[in-house]
């Protein structure tokens, strides 16, 4: 008798799914990033006979604001390895914004927030803002860590009070006549190679030394992790720390883009950022994840919204896309964690 697994085992199709399970789980990513930029470009011929993907103005635009919601994604991708979730990104970007905005201006406008502090060089608001971002990431890490309330609704909390924050530092009025140093941290290619250079960074930390091997194996079994020898609690702060940091790094480069401060900055940047890991293949079971899937992540979200403005598709319904890109992005997360399970 034919011995039918033995024939399975050795034919081409079996060494096909084989070859395609060692391929980089980044690469199934890529492949839906470059479908989706191809379905653009062939509606914008049916459609509008132009083409989405030959326009260098559009894709730089693009990959600009990507950059933002990009430091803010690598720092919650950090977050969600460990089984948490960072809510408040987007406010702290704003408030971050403010602070750093405030510090930038120019002896040249009459209403400055601090007249005393005008004409600072650029590092001092950059840094500002930095340490704004930070100090948030800090209270949300050493809450989360000292009393165990869920990170949900920790960072639930900070994302409204930042918001308020960023409102009652101006009393809601936007911050102008910020000086040219500060502002050509977001001119030109600027914001694209902060964003590239923090994921590098954060691609090696993650992959190469002690801090990612701590970061995975919290998220993968906390209790393990603890009596391994982690100091899980200090790991968490840490944790949560760098992804405050990120978004008042976020902060600091929307400003300067924009040459504006503006309390209303970031909105729901946060869903962004999470929708741009889990795209990316972070699992929001914890203990799975690399920065290069939340960049590709990004930059499918960045395409999907620039190209639903290049067909004219509703702002309203590109939420509504969003909303069931995020939906579909989880079912496929807890299917593929059931998967695993099983095996």
């Amino acid at each position: 008798m034919w011995n039918m697994s033995a024939i399975l085992e050795k034919s081409p199709l079996a060494n096909l799914s084989l070859w395609s399970r060692r391929l980089p789980a980044e690469l199934s990513i890529l492949l839906v990033l470059i479908g989706i930029g191809l379905v653009f470009e062939l509606f914008g011929w049916v459609m509008r006979d132009q083409s989405f993907l030959m326009n260098s103005q559009r894709l730089v635009l693009m990959i600009l604001q990507v950059s933002v919601i990009g430091l803010l994604a690598i720092g919650v991708t950090q977050v969600i390895i460990t089984t948490g979730i960072d809510l408040s990104s987007g406010s702290v970007l704003a408030l971050s914004a403010m602070v750093a905005a405030s510090l930038a201006q120019t002896s040249e406008f009459g209403r400055a927030v601090f007249p005393a502090l005008t004409d600072l060089p650029a590092w001092v608001p950059v840094m500002a803002g930095i340490g704004v971002g930070l100090l948030a990431g800090l209270v949300n890490g050493s809450l989360i860590a000292a009393t165990g309330i869920p990170p949900f609704i920790v960072t639930l909390g900070m994302m409204v009070s930042a918001r308020g924050l960023a409102r009652y530092y101006t009393e809601g009025q936007p911050i102008s006549m910020l000086s040219d140093s500060y502002t050509a941290i977001g001119s030109g290619a600027m914001p694209v190679i902060i964003f590239l250079v923090v994921a590098a960074i954060f691609h090696i930390a993650l992959r190469y030394t002690k801090y990612g091997k701590y970061t995975y194996a919290i998220g993968g079994n906390m209790q393990a992790a603890r009596i391994s020898g982690i100091n899980v609690k200090r790991h968490l702060i840490i944790v949560y720390s760098i992804a405050g940091l990120l978004a008042g790094l976020a902060g600091v480069v929307a400003s300067a883009r924009a040459a504006t401060g503006q309390a209303g900055m970031g909105l729901s940047y946060e869903l962004d950022a999470i929708a741009a890991a889990v795209i990316g293949g972070t699992s929001l079971a914890g203990g799975m994840g690399r920065i290069t899937g939340t960049v590709i992540g990004a930059l499918i979200l960045g395409v999907m919204a620039s190209g639903f403005t290049f067909l004219g598709v509703d702002a309203y319904i590109q939420d509504i896309i969003k909303g069931v890109i995020i939906v579909v992005a989880v079912v496929v997360d807890q299917y593929r964690n059931k998967r695993k399970v099983k095996r």
